[in-house]
């Protein structure tokens, strides 16, 4: 896969579809753009659907993290992805993301507001940032050591795929019956998550930490005008529903759906369905202009 220099790094990407109109997928944290494998065939035609990495992810430049992982901040995520869309001249766009893809879109939003149009926001973290204890912090650590519960927690971010007794403590997940192509990619990102640096592994969670202690993004939502379709699987564990409805109240265009019997990935739950929202939002974009 080609990677694109993004100021002091380089960042792997990818690219589906053809078109006069430009998605970048922002992924969520311990992913990849792997996440809309599955969904990409499906997206409609004239659309250009673009997967960057962040830094540490995916096939991207994996930096040593500084002392308190200010190196792998959303501020530094978000710069990332601006210096990346210079690099493959990409003036304008619509943004997908997942997860705490969400609060780096955020802050891109607010950067550049006028390089960018329509956004379809996947269970985000929100502006609100998000808070992990020690114990929770202690678990990252715990699972950079260990491939099975790494596979063990991950599964929760992807729970409908999965037996529901086996999601109980101190079992194993087991896929359910009938799901395709999607057990095969799941294990393969598992290979990808295990791989990531400490820089995300401890540092996200630092980090989103810091975003909702300064609530610096949190004052201001109101400036983030751009149409949001934001979607919630109900099963989703991982992101709070009122952090949801805080920021479609505060957003002045922004709309909240919650979609029943998924969880915090619907991308790779339910690739199709995913793919359905994606072309019913900017599927009837024609062009690479500002609504």
């Amino acid at each position: 896969m080609p990677k694109v220099q993004a100021g002091e790094v380089q960042l792997g990407w990818r690219e589906w579809g053809q078109g006069d109109v430009t998605v970048v997928f922002i992924h969520g944290n311990l992913a990849s753009k792997d996440w809309i494998e599955l969904a990409a065939p499906m997206f409609p035609s004239g659309l250009r659907v673009i997967g960057i990495d962040w830094r540490g992810c995916g096939e991207s430049d994996r930096p040593t993290p500084a002392t308190n992982y200010s190196n792998y901040s959303m501020q530094q995520h978000a710069q990332d992805m601006l210096a990346a869309l210079d690099a493959l001249e990409i003036r304008f766009c619509h943004l997908a993301t997942h997860s705490t893809g969400g609060i780096i879109a955020a802050r891109m939003l607010l950067m550049q507001p006028r390089r960018f149009g329509r956004v379809f926001a996947l269970d985000p973290v929100t502006p609100l940032g998000m808070s992990f204890n020690a114990d929770q912090i202690d678990l990252f650590r715990a699972m950079m050591a260990s491939k099975e519960l790494t596979r063990t927690v991950m599964a929760t971010a992807a729970s409908s795929l999965f037996v529901p007794e086996s999601l109980a403590p101190n079992a194993i997940p087991r896929f359910r019956e009938g799901l395709g192509e999607i057990p095969a990619l799941f294990d393969r990102i598992i290979e990808q998550t295990f791989g990531v640096p400490e820089g995300i592994w401890i540092g996200t969670p630092v980090n989103l930490t810091r975003e909702r202690a300064n609530r610096e993004l949190e004052r201001r939502m109101s400036e983030i005008r751009h149409p949001h379709l934001v979607l919630w699987g109900e099963w989703d564990g991982w992101i709070p529903p009122t952090d949801l409805r805080v920021m479609a109240e505060a957003m002045p265009d922004c709309r909240l759906v919650v979609v029943p019997r998924i969880g915090h990935s619907m991308n790779l739950e339910a690739p199709a369905l995913y793919a359905g929202y994606f072309g019913a939002w900017f599927g009837g974009l024609r062009n690479n202009h500002k609504e």
